[in-house]
């Protein structure tokens, strides 16, 4: 299995280290830098098994930064060494007999998110921002300078504001930088499970303890212990299970759902809701003491509408993001649409640009993103649409060519050319012009134009074709 898996690997393009046991493992992850760890549960002959292999990797991340990815193989029957290499820092399990395809996007998705990561990580000096969070607002660096201050410490925090605002992000980061990043970051979404399951699903439940418990099952806080519990949308937990919660939080113990034994638990609390939570309390549907106890590091997470200078970061980071996912060859966007994603209010924030941004480079035909991209709500929803559609929305914006923005102007549209045309042929202008300056720049190295630009070499070389762009011709 481990030759089959390493071909298909080595095809993807990956270079690969093999060990047959996790001995061997752990001397080749000393000898060479490794991006990914891809380990059986089960090792035969072998006094170690895949959760040593995984302890040690986590182990030996630098402080600080996200763990190297490590994927568990798992077959039928192991189910509880499964559950205990999540709660341990696996990044996931696949199940055997594994699917190749599936285990082949996994190690994409692994290695792309960590360095995703990597590059805003823990850099003070990132001209995008940190800890993989995209900002530098004034608000953002506050909110770096407080993650880096608060991970270390045991307290619990309380994260709130409006959704789509990135509160995970942030309870990952505190996570990433604390001591307890060796150890599993395990969350909760406490308004995506009925009532009656909730209690299980957090403190666990014995055998018997209803209908359907045929064995006993560790809860979440049970699966953090030694990490962090991440409790999202907190606001939304029922009375009963806010008592149950808040006597946890004091003592560090509690009792499984139907048992009677008594689980200390070494956990810290990070806890986010877009509720206020303080007009809950006084309104006697969150319990105030549960509420201090939560907040006693409290972060405010700012709306986008309030850190619109971020969001040339943001679009710049989603298409790069949707140009590989959706193998797109998108450059970049024309200063009036960029206009128009400032002004308008996102109630959905960052999540809401997200969505937007993945359709425009979906259907999107041109490598320069405009106004006629967005979708027709967004369009409606802008203030003072009319001032934007005046500058050129009502003809896709692309006759912002370089000289309309430098002059301050927009150039005037001659009457005799159809205007889906004149659209067709703004757009392939801007873009040659665009792809010909950027080759200058590179001396007319291919690969060095298709990474500035956001392209495969593929998809560059078929633009250059499409636009008749040629070294002789300039």
């Amino acid at each position: 299995m481990r030759k089959v898996i390493a071909a298909h690997l080595r095809r993807r393009g990956y270079a690969i280290v093999e060990a047959a046991d996790a001995v061997s493992a752990k001397r080749q992850f000393q000898s060479h830098d490794v991006d990914l760890v891809l380990t059986d549960l089960k090792m035969p002959d072998s006094e170690e098994d895949g959760l040593e292999v995984l302890r040690y990797v986590v182990g030996r991340a630098p402080r600080g930064l996200p763990s190297i990815p490590v994927l568990v193989l798992t077959a039928h029957g192991t189910a509880d060494k499964a559950i205990e290499a999540l709660s341990q820092g696996a990044y996931n399990l696949i199940s055997k007999p594994c699917n190749m395809e599936e285990l082949l996007t996994q190690v994409d998705n692994a290695i792309r998110q960590r360095e995703e990561a990597m590059e805003t990580f823990v850099n003070p000096n990132a001209t995008t921002g940190r800890f993989g969070i995209i900002g530098m607002t004034d608000r953002m660096k506050t909110l770096f300078d407080t993650i880096e201050r608060v991970a270390d410490s045991p307290s619990t925090v309380l994260i709130t504001g409006e959704s789509g605002t990135g509160k995970e992000l942030v309870a990952r980061a505190i996570h990433g930088l604390s001591g307890r990043s060796h150890r599993a970051l395990v969350d909760i979404n406490c308004a995506a499970i009925p009532e009656q399951l909730l209690e299980s699903e957090l403190f666990g439940h014995a055998k018997g303890a209803f209908t359907g418990a045929v064995k006993a099952k560790p809860g979440k806080l049970e699966l953090a212990d030694g990490g962090t519990l991440f409790l999202d949308e907190v606001g939304e937990l029922k009375p009963a299970l806010q008592v149950k919660l808040l006597r946890c939080l004091q003592e560090q113990q509690f009792v499984r759902v139907g048992g009677t034994s008594t689980i200390h638990v070494d956990t810290r609390v990070i806890a986010c809701t877009n509720r206020n939570l303080l007009d809950d309390v006084r309104a006697g549907r969150f319990r105030e003491d549960l509420y201090y106890r939560l907040n006693v590091v409290p972060i405010r997470l700012p709306p986008l509408r309030d850190r619109a200078q971020d969001i040339p970061l943001l679009v710049d980071f989603f298409i790069s993001k949707y140009n590989r996912k959706l193998n797109k060859a998108v450059a970049g966007v024309d200063p009036t649409l960029l206009e128009a994603l400032e002004r308008y209010p996102w109630p959905g924030n960052i999540r809401e640009l997200e969505n937007v941004m993945e359709r425009m480079i979906l259907f999107s035909e041109s490598t320069i993103l405009g106004v006629r991209h967005l979708p027709t709500e967004l369009l409606a929803g802008l203030k003072d649409v009319e001032s934007v559609r005046a500058k050129g929305a009502d003809v896709g914006a692309v006759e912002w060519t370089r000289e309309a923005v430098e002059s301050g102007s927009s150039p005037s549209l001659p009457h005799h050319i159809p205007l889906k045309r004149l659209v067709r042929e703004k757009t392939a202008k801007l873009e040659r012009d665009l792809i010909v300056r950027t080759l200058n720049e590179t001396g007319w190295n291919v690969t060095r134009t298709a990474e500035r630009l956001g392209l495969s070499r593929k998809g560059l070389q078929l633009k250059m074709k499409e636009l008749d762009i040629r070294k002789s011709g300039g």
